[in-house]
């Protein structure tokens, strides 16, 4: 497909020509996309962060929409990074309206934490009601543009992204990011999850995006760069899928750090081996080795700590820097 000739290539003149902000946050939040009202559906926002950044959220929003309400509040999946302060914008603008990928609807209502897997990895969440549901196959407005809603399973088995075709710009959610490859969850509880990452890796170059809003990090133009990479990190915990439960059982321990600063070594520990999210992790790598469960989580904490991540001081374990 050429390049339309009328879509600005810079992503600042792409985000400014689609009247969009990509909100760039730190860790324990995703990024949210800001449309500024002007359609005739109102301002709009993808994801919303994690709870406990609840005030910053509503802060950043207010600055990005300039006193205009938020109409509509979408999210690519239901992990908590990414839907944690979907309760706070409701209440800050109870007129608008949370659609959410289809195949949660048994999870959202009724409501069941426990289905959607806040309880798994022990990760906090605020209830929220959900008014309508992104279906893949049809698109949703946002700002002047329609987006196309794509299936993308893999990181989470509901997850979708959204893909402007005009300007080629696609909302990639943990589909796609730059530098890593997000956690393939499915495969931590004994459920495949490979064949679908790479199939929604495929869907992605298949609608040859321009512009990426990834949900963490900056975005970015080197798609294909960006594709490859993902592949040889799928095809490398495709052959060793323990390689897979250590990425993802370091990424959750940091991501549980970040969130409580600071725990003792032997409480950490025993959150390792007692998170459910985690006990297929642990059991495969007990059940490979010499060693036991506990013996797993002491590897992984030895491994934060001599790779820099963490550091250890007096018994407590603490985030680097």
């Amino acid at each position: 497909m050429p390049a339309d000739p009328d879509v600005p290539s810079a992503p600042a003149d792409t985000l400014r020509a689609l009247g969009a902000q990509l909100l760039v946050r730190g860790w324990l939040s995703a990024n949210n996309v800001v449309f500024a009202g002007g359609g005739e559906t109102g301002a709009a926002v993808v994801d919303s962060g994690y709870v406990t950044h609840g005030t910053q959220t509503l802060a950043l929003l207010e600055h990005a929409l300039a006193g205009q309400p938020l109409a509509r509040l979408y999210n690519t999946h239901l992990h908590s990074d990414h839907c944690g302060g979907n309760a706070a914008l409701l209440r800050r603008w109870p007129q608008a309206r949370l659609a959410v990928p289809a195949g949660y609807a048994p999870h959202v209502q009724p409501w069941d934490a426990q289905g959607l897997g806040f309880h798994a990895m022990d990760q906090q969440f605020e209830p929220f009601e959900v008014h309508g549901f992104l279906r893949p196959g049809d698109t949703v407005r946002l700002g002047r543009r329609d987006w196309e809603i794509h299936a993308t399973p893999g990181h989470d088995p509901h997850a979708v992204v959204l893909f402007e075709p005009s300007s080629r710009t696609l909302i990639s959610g943990d589909a796609l990011w730059e530098q890593r490859l997000a956690i393939i969850f499915p495969e931590l509880v004994g459920e495949a999850g490979f064949d679908e990452a790479q199939r929604a890796l495929d869907l992605i170059e298949g609608l040859r995006p321009r512009l990426v809003l990834p949900g963490h990090g900056d975005a970015f133009t080197g798609v294909p760069a960006a594709l490859a990479a993902s592949r040889r990190r799928l095809e490398a915990f495709r052959a060793a899928p323990l390689k897979h439960h250590q990425y993802a059982t370091r990424a959750l321990v940091t991501y549980h750090l970040l969130e409580h600063r600071a725990q003792p070594r032997e409480a950490l520990q025993r959150w390792i081996v007692q998170t459910p999210v985690l006990r297929h992790a642990v059991d495969a790598h007990a059940g490979s080795h010499a060693g036991d469960a506990l013996g797993f989580a002491r590897e992984t904490v030895d491994r934060l700590v001599a790779d820099g991540v963490v550091v250890e001081d007096r018994g407590w374990v603490r985030m680097a820097g």
